[in-house]
């Protein structure tokens, strides 16, 4: 009986531990169990047999009476407890599926290692783009050990206390222990690269191309930050950089008319083409950057609540013209006074140069040049279209002679990021403005010698505009002003006031009549050039309400 008893409580556990039951060939209370003579192969004295309160008397006493009953009573009572236990349990729990490499394991690499290990920086000899790239190891060998992630030498590295951690220390906190664990569990399971995925494929494009951009938020809790504005060319619409959208506002009512969704999550630079359709330059910080071009009078927009709705993504009579994704956001655009070149730059460092005489469906890319140690912040083209004029973070603004391509000058008063430049409608001129506060005007041919410096903004300058018909420079700073200037005599000439945070994004009106700037905390203002009047203002973030000025 005790053997029996035992072999029941066996199966209730086993069946609460969702294992399945093993009748152990030598039980150390009883003799031999054979499932093939179970169960009449088990004889016991009748005065070993204990009570057993867990079954009414009259069966206890059968049991007492008649072996062969007592053993195919416990087996079934045993039998019927286990299945009543798994119906009543959740289900086994099924194998979890193998982690996938693309899906689980990249996205961990590329948050975490390939600021310093990508196919430029390759520290330590190591790029980690790549699944083989990532196998191949760097200065050490293979970094993994299939199966055996105790051996694997980047688990070394990703748990190790001192100077030998990654990231390293310098970089910030380490990889967060479930991080690891995912990256342990993939290399226990074989570190396996995915079906279809070829070893030799840009982990970095091949997450761009699985990722899906979110819906803009329908009523925004809190600003946008405007880092881009541009006027319609009937000078009646203002186009707006939101959150994963562009938005289009009526100036006389500030009423919101048109929401475009985007991929990108910013809109940094838009240009308003000559036949009314839009590019714009954006992306999303750190993980991808793109220059499109939209139809914002096209596709088949939807109505909510008297507000069209655009898909920019994937309605193809929206998004009308693709030129160029890249793994970190587009800064700057510009685009020649016909429309049909267009020239980008960003934090690849890269400026662009496109020929759109063939229609926006099949842009040429003309040139492709990297003659900027940082991140290209302003870009424009001479009014004859023959030269380029960019700005960058590593403190200089550069000319590009794109009939021999190449560089011709190079203008490094600033000592201080560049943001923006542009040059003077006869060529003669280039003028620059940054972080140092000022505005620059130098020869741009020959000797790059700074000719005149305005001063009077109190923090960085961070656009600048030529007026279209008027010897006039409009900028926008951190010290949340907007400044025009004379840009024969370098005087300011009005300063515009009101914004409450800095302001980002400005933009001139065709006719040459308006200004519209846009802040940090997504005010949005247009003012008159002549008396600098504001005819408008309004927050660019649909739906938000901004609160209550302090009394």
């Amino acid at each position: 009986m005790a053997r029996c008893y035992r072999d029941v409580t066996t199966l209730v556990k086993a069946a609460m531990n969702r294992r399945t039951p093993k009748l152990l060939a030598n039980h150390p209370d009883g003799p031999t169990i054979n499932s093939k003579e179970f169960p009449t192969c088990l004889s016991w004295p009748l005065d070993t047999i204990p009570a057993m309160s867990i079954l009414p008397a009259g069966v206890s006493r059968m049991l007492r009476s008649r072996h062969s009953c007592y053993c195919v009573l416990c087996f079934a009572i045993g039998l019927l407890l286990l299945l009543a236990l798994m119906l009543l349990s959740p289900t086994s729990a099924q194998a979890a599926p193998p982690l996938s490499f693309i899906n689980d394991v990249a996205p961990i690499l590329k948050e975490n290692c390939f600021i310093c290990h990508d196919a430029k920086k390759r520290k330590g000899k190591f790029d980690m783009t790549t699944y083989a790239g990532f196998r191949k190891g760097g200065d050490k060998a293979d970094p993994i050990s299939p199966g055996k992630p105790d051996e694997s030498l980047i688990i070394e590295f990703l748990t190790a206390k001192g100077n030998n951690r990654m990231p390293p220390k310098e970089n910030g906190e380490g990889l967060p222990k479930e991080k690891i664990a995912v990256i342990e569990q993939w290399i226990k399971e074989g570190a396996k690269v995915d079906e279809g995925l070829a070893p030799t494929s840009d982990l970095l494009r091949e997450l761009r191309m699985r990722w899906t951009p979110p819906a803009p938020p329908a009523v925004y809790k809190r600003p946008v930050t405007i880092t881009a504005v541009a006027f319609t060319l009937d000078n009646q619409k203002l186009i707006v950089g939101g959150n994963h959208e562009l938005t289009v506002w009526d100036i006389a009512t500030a009423k919101l008319e048109k929401r475009i969704h985007t991929r990108a999550e910013r809109a940094y630079a838009i240009v308003v083409l000559p036949d009314g359709k839009v590019a714009v330059a954006g992306g999303r910080p750190g993980q991808e950057g793109d220059v499109k071009i939209y139809d914002i009078n096209g596709g088949t927009p939807k109505d909510e609540a008297g507000v069209q709705i655009l898909d920019g993504v994937n309605d193809k009579g929206v998004l009308i013209g693709k030129l160029i994704e890249v793994d970190d956001s587009i800064n700057c655009l510009a685009a020649t006074r016909d429309g049909k070149k267009i020239a980008s730059g960003g934090c690849d460092r890269v400026v662009n140069v496109w020929d759109l005489s063939e229609g926006y469906a099949k842009p040429k890319l003309e040139q492709s040049f990297e003659n900027h140690a940082d991140w290209v912040f302003g870009v424009a083209f001479s009014a004859d279209a023959k030269y380029l004029v960019t700005s960058s973070r590593d403190k200089t603004a550069k000319v590009w002679d794109l009939t021999t391509k190449e560089s011709v000058l190079t203008f490094s008063d600033h000592q201080a990021t560049v943001y923006a430049v542009a040059i003077k409608p006869d060529g003669k001129i280039g003028v620059s403005a940054g972080e140092d506060k000022q505005i620059r005007f130098w020869n741009s041919t020959g000797d790059p010698k700074q000719i005149a410096a305005a001063g009077g903004h109190g923090e960085g300058v961070y656009r600048l505009l030529y007026h279209p018909t008027q010897p006039l420079l409009v900028t926008c700073s951190g010290d949340k002003t907007v400044r025009i200037w004379n840009a024969d005599s370098r005087a300011a000439v009005k300063t515009l006031s009101g914004h409450t945070d800095q302001v980002y994004a400005i933009a001139i009106s065709p006719d040459g009549n308006l200004i519209a700037s846009g802040t940090y905390n997504g005010d949005v203002k247009v003012w008159k050039i002549a008396d600098g009047t504001i005819v408008k203002e309004f927050n660019g973030s649909p739906g938000y309400t901004p609160p209550e000025p302090k009394k």
